[in-house]
């Protein structure tokens, strides 16, 4: 039966495994989109379209598949016609996983067990709107009843993160801690460069003048973080590059940048691979795991780009060359002992063999430090998930994998957590019944109790 409460559990081993074991751990949301300030006024939502659309490109695409106008999507409708177009889209989704999503999401959030259908978009929009205006379905109610310990944000350097202070003092039942996404000191090459700059120098009330004065700077944030609990950074690597040139000077591409002068190629990959393996030292001075994900194709609809702007739902995957420059970075930190822990994740899944076996090389007694990150965006499927796990647990030691988290700018994708739970136990209890594995509840306990949720508790050192 559609969603039961063994759905994607196909025997009594997946069903013991995540009944007993992984249904009621608690959540540890690592990395998510989620905005501190929203989490701190806490308001409740207009209307379930807010809830559920609003800035998730992830239905937005799968409506623009279905021949939806623009103006239902991202538009000037109304947010019912938004909804109803959502309600039109869904039962053609069969096979995605936003079809299990949604209807998860209502049924675990809502208490509503209806299909979501153009027939039923009254009915729902109704019901879910008047369970929006009650005290537990405000942003912090939603995060708490998900049984949510920790939300890591995603958050720029500059940021004063005061609605993180304001929620530690507040917030009792969940932590909100920071994430250091440092991507926009990196782009040396955008046109807005000297604008962060200025915005850097105010956060330091310092100005900066050198790159000496630059990496002081940054280095004063990383402090600065670290004081608010912050223990990951993350870097959109969409392009990862490597340069080694003892001919340039770092302070003369800098002094170049400010000037407003164009920068050769080699001069920009140079900048940005000694601003990361800086960032990689401080990092590791303060036991952080860096998160690295490569392989977006950034903004491929140029014509929709300039209409709507970044992460509206025009993003691909890459398939550039990735092994070699990633292997003189990590090289490079580990040469001078400053390697932090990291994860490193890849929308592209033809590139886990090679992620999995780079890892390898790196790891280091007392410490499984490098990980390969969880089915990422197009590949947070079923298939993906699976496909994530068996590369895992090939090359590696899928014992120690800190699991999933939900990259998500909504508060209802909790349940994407559940999803995986009962992919993993399905996919473990598979190995079992092909007689790779004991039929032994005592090993096997463990083993899903880290994946869901003791390996990320221990590894970040919150």
């Amino acid at each position: 039966m559609f969603l039961n409460e063994n759905y994607l559990l196909p025997n009594e081993i997946a069903q013991t495994l995540y009944h007993e074991y992984a249904k009621e751990l608690p959540i540890i949301d690592y990395h998510c989109h989620l905005d501190p300030k929203e989490i701190y006024e806490d308001r409740p939502f207009k209307t379930i379209t807010e809830a559920w659309l609003s800035g998730d490109h992830y239905k937005w695409r799968l409506m623009r598949a279905c021949g939806v106008p623009e103006e239902a999507i991202t538009g000037n409708a109304s947010d019912y016609e938004k909804f109803l177009a959502w309600c039109q889209t869904v039962p053609k989704l069969v096979g995605n996983p936003l079809y299990s999503w949604t209807h998860l999401e209502l049924k675990r959030f809502f208490a509503i067990d209806l299909p979501v259908t153009e027939e039923n978009a009254e009915t729902l929009w109704t019901l879910c709107n008047e369970k929006l205006q009650q005290k537990d379905f405000t942003r912090r109610a939603l995060i708490a009843r998900s049984k949510v310990e920790i939300v890591c944000t995603t958050d720029d350097p500059v940021d004063d993160l005061h609605y993180h202070h304001q929620l530690s003092q507040t917030e009792q039942r969940f932590r909100v801690l920071p994430t250091f996404r440092p991507d926009k000191a990196l782009q040396i090459d955008h046109p807005n460069f000297l604008a962060y700059v200025t915005k850097l120098e105010k956060s330091v009330e310092n100005a900066i003048t050198t790159y000496d004065a630059f990496l002081t700077a940054l280095r004063d944030r990383v402090t600065y973080f670290h004081q608010h609990h912050c223990r990951l950074s993350d870097h959109a690597l969409d392009t990862l590059v490597y340069a080694a040139d003892e001919q340039l000077s770092l302070e003369a591409i800098f002094a170049k940048a400010l000037a407003g002068e164009s920068l050769e190629e080699n001069e920009v990959s140079f900048f940005k691979t000694n601003v990361l393996v800086e960032l990689m030292k401080l990092y590791h001075e303060h036991g952080w795991t860096m998160q690295l994900h490569v392989h977006a194709y950034r903004n491929c609809n140029q014509r929709m780009f300039e209409h709507l702007g970044p992460d509206t739902g025009y993003d691909g995957i890459n398939d550039q060359p990735l092994t070699q420059n990633l292997q003189k970075l990590l090289n490079a930190a580990d040469a001078q002992d400053h390697l932090p822990q990291t994860i490193l994740y890849s929308l592209n899944p033809n590139d886990y063999d090679a992620l999995v076996a780079l890892m390898g090389c790196f790891q280091q007694e007392g410490n499984n430090k490098l990980q390969l990150g969880s089915g990422w965006w197009y590949n947070d499927t079923r298939a993906g998930m699976r496909h994530q796990l068996t590369k895992f647990a090939d090359g590696s030691v899928i014992f120690n994998f800190v699991g999933m988290l939900t990259d998500s700018r909504s508060f209802l994708s909790y349940t994407r957590h559940e999803y995986f739970r009962r992919v993993f136990c399905e996919w473990l209890a598979e190995i079992v019944v092909r007689g790779e594995a004991p039929a032994d509840l005592r090993q096997l306990k463990p083993l899903v109790e880290n994946v869901c949720y003791q390996n990320a508790n221990n590894y970040f050192k919150f």
